[in-house]
């Protein structure tokens, strides 16, 4: 198990009830992790909608977790 710390924004903010949080899990990538939200927070946004940035960089779905990343999981922006 590892900590990690994350932040959600927009449709993913709204759908969690919360802008940040951390938690325990056993996911070792950031897909795996996404997966495991989807289940337990009923997020309706399918990965390829978004992006995914770990410590503050841009990071493929594949990237590995580490114990203590800040994970961001960013959804498309909209607007005019």
């Amino acid at each position: 198990m590892k900590t990690v710390h994350l932040q959600y924004f927009a449709i993913l903010r709204e759908q969690r009830g919360l802008g940040a949080e951390t938690l325990s899990t056993s996911a070792t990538t950031a897909a795996q992790l996404y997966d495991e939200l989807r289940a337990r927070h009923a997020f309706t946004l399918l990965a390829e909608r978004l992006r995914v940035a770990i410590n503050n960089e841009f990071a493929p779905w594949s990237t590995p977790l580490t114990d203590g990343a800040q994970i961001v999981f960013i959804p498309p922006v909209a607007g005019g």
